[in-house]
Parts: C-alpha cells; sequence; structure tokens
C-alpha cells in the first residue's frame, strides 16, 4: 500500500483479498516508510504518518494486519518476502519511474500483480503511449469510462488470521524512525486539512454540498472558496477519484442544473489527472526538461541568451520578493496553506521563467517550491503543470516573443480581466 493509502475503494487491496479467499490465504499489508526527497518537508510526511495510524485500525477491525517497515523499499521488501514467501503481492500502481523499477525487480522472484486504483480507468488500457494532450486522451477516457464507473466491492472481515502475532504496532515503527524523520526539513506550514480516510469523507461531503453547484465558474476565481480541495487526500490516496465521481453523479440525478459542473469535474479531476499519469508513465523525464515536447525545447534554447528585465534567486522567489504583487501573493498563499489556486499556479510558474537565468533555473526553483511547500509535491500532476507552464507540454506553439520563445505567456493585465487581483494580493499580503 504506497499510493492509495485507503480502505474504501481501493481495488488492489480488494483484489488482494479476493485471491486470499479463494486460496485459503491469510492477508496482510506491507509499507515501506523510507527517508524522503530532500525536496520534502516533515509536514508532508507527518500528513500521510497520521493517515497511516487510521489505516492501522481500520485493517484491524478486519483481522488484517498492517505492517510497516523502516529502510529501502527494495532491500526491505525483499528480505519481508523471502521471510514470508507470499502466494502473490499486490502493488498498487504509480507512473514514476523509480516505483516501476522496484515492480519490475521484484517481480523477478515474486508473483507482482499491479492494480491501477488511482486512476478511473487503468493508465496502461486507456493508452498505449504518451498523448500529444487532452484531446486526444479525452475520447479514450469517455470510451472506456463506463466500463469502470461501478460501484467498486467492499472488504469484508478476513476469516484467516495472520499465523504470527509478532507485528510491530505502527507508533513503534515511528518511533525508530523519529530520528529520520526530525532530521526531515520543515516548512512550517499550518495545514488545514486533516489527514485521514474519514477525514477524506468527510471533506468530499463538504465540496458536494457546498461548492459543487457553480464549480465550473468558481474554480477559475482565486478570490473565493470555489475549488474542491481535494487534491490532498487525492494524492496521498486517502480518496478515490473514482467514488467522488459516483458522489457527483448522484447530485446530478437530482439536480439537472449541475451538468455544465459535473462535465467541469469529471474533465479537471478525470481527464486532466489521468493525462499526468499518461505523461509520467510513458515518459521518464518527467521532472526534466528534455520532457517537454521537440518545438518547446527547440525555442527555449533559441531564446536562452535572451536580456531578462528582472533575474531573482531561488531564495528571492521563495521569499516573496519580486516586484509582482500578484505573484508575491500566489508565493505567500503555498507558503502559508500548502497550496496554489490553480489559476495563479500557471502564472506564478511562467513568471518563473521569465525571472530566471536560464530555463534550467526556472525549472529547479519550481521543482523545489512546489515540492516543499505544496502538501501534494511530488506528485505528477505538479511535474506536468510545470512543464505545461514552462516548457509548452500538453500545448502548442503561440506568438513568438522574448524568453518564451513561442511558449504561451501570461501577463498582469490578464489577471485584471480574470478577477479581482487587488482582493487577491490582500488576501495574502505580506
Amino acid at each position: 500500500m504506497s499510493r492509495d493509502q485507503r480502505l474504501a475503494d481501493n481495488h488492489a487491496l480488494i483484489a488482494a483479498q479476493k485471491h486470499a479467499l479463494n486460496h485459503g490465504l491469510p492477508l496482510a499489508v506491507l509499507f515501506v516508510l523510507q527517508k524522503v526527497p530532500a525536496q520534502r518537508a516533515r509536514e508532508q510526511y507527518q500528513f500521510m504518518i497520521d493517515g497511516l495510524y487510521e489505516i492501522e485500525q481500520s485493517l484491524k477491525k478486519n483481522n488484517i494486519p498492517f505492517i510497516a517497515l523502516v529502510g529501502n523499499p527494495l532491500e526491505r521488501l525483499k528480505g519481508a518476502f523471502h521471510h514470508l514467501k507470499p502466494a502473490a503481492v499486490y502493488v498498487d500502481f504509480n507512473p514514476f519511474a523509480g516505483t516501476q523499477y522496484l515492480a519490475r525487480e521484484l517481480a523477478v522472484q515474486w508473483p507482482i500483480i499491479e492494480v491501477d486504483t488511482h486512476n478511473s480507468v487503468p493508465a496502461w488500457l486507456v493508452s498505449d503511449k504518451q498523448e500529444v494532450g487532452a484531446r486526444t486522451l479525452r475520447p479514450k477516457i469517455h470510451r472506456l469510462l463506463s466500463d469502470f464507473f461501478v460501484e467498486p466491492d467492499a472488504l469484508v472481515v478476513h476469516p484467516h488470521t495472520w499465523p504470527s502475532r509478532a507485528v510491530m504496532p505502527l507508533k513503534d515503527v515511528c518511533a525508530i524512525f523519529a530520528e529520520t524523520l526530525a532530521a526531515i526539513p520543515q516548512n512550517h506550514i499550518k495545514l488545514t486539512w486533516e489527514s485521514g480516510e474519514l477525514a477524506a469523507q468527510r471533506a468530499l461531503r463538504d465540496f458536494i454540498e457546498h461548492r459543487f453547484k457553480g464549480y465550473a465558474i468558481n474554480r477559475n476565481n482565486p478570490t473565493i472558496d470555489g475549488l474542491s480541495n481535494l487534491s490532498p487526500y487525492f494524492h496521498f490516496g486517502q480518496l478515490s477519484t473514482l467514488r467522488v465521481l459516483l458522489v457527483a453523479h448522484d447530485a446530478l440525478q437530482n439536480d439537472a442544473t449541475l451538468q455544465e459542473d459535473y462535465d467541469r469535474l469529471l474533465e479537471e479531476m478525470i481527464v486532466r489527472k489521468e493525462l499526468s499519469d499518461n505523461f509520467c508513465y510513458y515518459n521518464p523525464q518527467y521532472a526534466t526538461l528534455m520532457g517537454a515536447p521537440e518545438w518547446a525545447q527547440k525555442t527555449l534554447q533559441k531564446h536562452a541568451d535572451d536580456p531578462r528585465e528582472f533575474i531573482y534567486s531561488k531564495d528571492q522567489f521563495e521569499q516573496a520578493q519580486t516586484h509582482d504583487e500578484a505573484w508575491n501573493a500566489a508565493q505567500r498563499e503555498l507558503r502559508k496553506t500548502g497550496k496554489m489556486h490553480g489559476y495563479m499556479r500557471m502564472y506564478w510558474a511562467k513568471k518563473v521563467l521569465e525571472w530566471s537565468s536560464s530555463p534550467q533555473d526556472a525549472l529547479e526553483t519550481l521543482v523545489y517550491l512546489n515540492d516543499f511547500y505544496s502538501i501534494d509535491g511530488g506528485d505528477p500532476n505538479g511535474y506536468v503543470g510545470i512543464l505545461w507552464s514552462i516548457a509548452g507540454l500538453h500545448d502548442r506553439p503561440w506568438g513568438e516573443r522574448a524568453v518564451y520563445g513561442t511558449i504561451r505567456s501570461m501577463v498582469y493585465s490578464g489577471l485584471k480581466r480574470k478577477f479581482d487581483v487587488t482582493a487577491y494580493i490582500q488576501r495574502f499580503a505580506k
């Protein structure tokens, strides 16, 4: 249980239990606590651990032990499998190269079954290649969605008890891990999200009851609370996007005026999100400029030496010390709340390209700020959003201009046409 940390609507866990039931076998869930990358914050890791405590208790009620290990995932899992000799190992899908390598290495010796319970349609089934953009992936998802748009089976109390009673409680494992956790830098964000599967379900109800109606329009206005606010739960797998779609569809059946809101939710939460998984799955250069389309790489190279009106260091960006108060407000929003409004994220990223000495410097700054401060940092959506903003991913060439080349640009006056930018700046004033 690496990417999808929940019991409800977890196709990987359900498939594992069905296998165990069919063969009269006990079932356990394994999780490896590992040292996080340098660009993660302690608060992100703690949010995940808090959710895992709930997972442990919920599994216990279903007679399934939660086995937490500490260390290198490949080494620890190989050791565990050598000792336990599992009849089958079900893993949840992750498009990142490191996780795919892990699954391949384990599959050399053990029966590994990969289940995509993160996407509405399994990534390898919806497409067998990197898609050009949403316009090419969208019809493929819509063509298959009805086959998967069904109520998932529920976990049952497992009748076969785990033979070993020597399963260390998570709190004891975390005590061993405490020194490593304490060494991880803090971002000092006071998160407003409560972690865990139950909290995710409450957040879903709150969205459906209070912000779903009008979502299609309100989601583009950074001055109001018009977003779903569910991305942390998607990132840690505490909530299934399929569940959100099922609940939203039920709401639509009772109120036909929600059709536009439902369509927009499906586009953002399913098509766009799964486009990000598609890219990261089929392009291992998802966190580098080499992952950008060829035309974008060429135009950025052509304009790499263009004079910049402003050049800021990574520290100046991090401290929101630019001349642009709208940009500074967006950075403060990220540092204060652990998230940034989607519309402002585009402006935020594009301006980092415009005010950095090189596209490579811009990419490194953006990946650091996103992964360290955003509660859902290190997500396919983050890397794809950055490459879309500064390197033309899933976009097309636009009119040529300095620094950007033919990459789509954004200007301050455009913000003023979209919403009350002054109110946004005041909301996140220094």
